[in-house]
């Protein structure tokens, strides 16, 4: 395997650039281009250690850094690294950069470090996917969440079902195989009883998914509502900028304008939406048809009224269109004082919060709000192990697997019938850890992260 190397650090200026080489050559090559100040030479460091020195190109001074030597295999690799810390200009990390690579790294692709790692048994495929979760982690909970898969919690519980399904092949084979051994019988009752077990472990890898992927990918969400409400006010307010045009004109908005937003540790994707009307004006009707096509397609909606007046036909006329929605119902303009009758609303909206956009004044209820009908809160997180999309895929085939062999199981199939179908579920827990796994897969997985991790 080739020696590789890449910058670690983000690709702007900075106190402090890290570049990073990792394979068999690692420190032979850092010791053709760093010199440590003394007399010990890079080929003499132990793993842990490191010195000040100088960087150079053929003689030609680079930079004064700092050299750390990892030895295998007791390395983030599993291989020699060596890391050169160095002052964080661009041009001077990317000179001692090309300097590595003319004395015989390799520029490292995307996510191979990691990848490396996985492949040398430094992390399984569920703790190397969750390395990217940290890198990108936007808030507390998710950050919370990353470290429990970091920490091998997805792996622990799949391979405890994987266990117990390989301990199921095993008595199936041993039963079938040597029947002139005393071998104890294969009941389908206490094989049923076995398999309901695993079933409940494989659901209990996916209760947290949807959090998870809240928290990973955050919420499409659409602010509706008839024209001068303070669709707009409200989506600037959650902005923290004026994004959209603030105007006592109605019709104002008539493109839909989009801005992600944190609303505590929850990303919003927000769309800000043409007020919902009966309109002449072409331009303004296309934006009425896209916002009533986002109502359908966002996960969220929050629906603005405005809490100063009554209730008029275009705001009914929107209320019916958000039964079985998840949708919030905003009263705004709460600083003027409130004149509305929310009995309307109430029979198709569960959450109503009261607020003002203009003052900047109720937006905590609104993230509480959107906590409760997510079902987010502190106890979902407290040992969350959430998994991501590829590790849901398996475990929902293996559970598949796995309830499709109990059926069979009751509907008197032959054993021969129910081991297939075992050891399929077997074979999807094993992707989901990495412990059989196709390269194409390992590739896709590997090709999310940045360049230097």
């Amino acid at each position: 395997m080739s020696t590789i190397a890449a910058v670690s650090t983000p690709n702007a200026p900075g106190g402090i650039a890290v570049i990073r080489i990792s394979g068999k050559d690692a420190i032979n090559i850092a010791d053709k281009i760093f010199t440590p100040v003394g007399s010990k030479s890079v080929k003499d460091m132990e793993g842990y250690t490191c010195v000040y020195g100088i960087a150079h190109d053929n003689g030609e001074r680079l930079d004064d850094c700092i050299l750390t030597v990892f030895r295998e295999p007791h390395s983030y690799t599993g291989e020699n690294i060596a890391e050169i810390s160095c002052h964080g200009g661009l041009y001077v990390t990317k000179r001692i950069l090309r300097a590595i690579l003319k004395n015989g790294a390799e520029n490292a692709e995307a996510g191979e470090f990691t990848k490396r790692a996985y492949l040398n048994g430094k992390l399984d495929l569920t703790q190397a996917e969750a390395v990217m979760d940290i890198i990108s982690a936007k808030g507390e909970r998710e950050l919370k969440m990353a470290e429990n898969l970091r920490e091998g919690s997805a792996f622990r519980k799949a391979k405890k079902c994987s266990d117990m399904l390989m301990k199921i092949l095993g008595d199936l084979a041993a039963w079938a195989d040597y029947p002139e051994e005393d071998i104890p019988e294969v009941k389908p009752e206490n094989l049923c009883a076995e398999l309901e077990k695993v079933k409940e472990d494989l659901l209990s890898l996916t209760e947290n998914y949807d959090c998870g992927r809240i928290l990973r990918h955050g919420i499409s969400t659409a602010i509706v509502g008839r024209p001068n409400v303070g669709k707009s006010t409200l989506f600037n307010c959650l902005s923290g900028c004026e994004r959209s045009i603030v105007t006592d004109i109605a019709g104002t908005t008539r493109d839909v304008v989009e801005e992600s937003v944190k609303l505590g540790d929850i990303v919003l994707r927000l769309a800000d939406t043409a007020g919902i009307r009966q309109t002449d004006d072409i331009i303004e009707g296309i934006g009425v048809d896209i916002a009533e096509k986002l109502i359908d397609s966002s996960e969220l909606i929050i629906a603005v009224f405005d809490g100063n007046c009554p209730l008029t036909e275009d705001d009914l006329k929107l209320i019916k269109k958000l039964d079985n929605k998840k949708c919030i119902a905003v009263i705004n303009k709460s600083d003027l004082g409130i004149c509305i009758d929310t009995s309307e609303i109430e029979k198709n909206i569960i959450q109503i919060v009261y607020l003002s956009a203009k003052e900047n004044d109720g937006v905590e209820r609104l993230q509480s709000a959107v906590e409760s009908l997510f079902e987010i809160n502190e106890n979902s997180f407290s040992s969350a192990v959430a998994v991501n999309e590829r590790q849901k895929k398996c475990i929902d085939s293996a559970l598949m697997y796995v309830e499709s062999a109990v059926s069979a199981l009751k509907n008197g199939e032959f054993l021969d019938a129910v081991n297939v179908l075992i050891d399929e579920a077997e074979q999807n827990l094993l992707s989901l850890t990495g412990e059989k796994v196709t390269d194409a897969v390992v590739d896709e997985v590997f090709s999310r992260f940045c360049v230097g991790k």
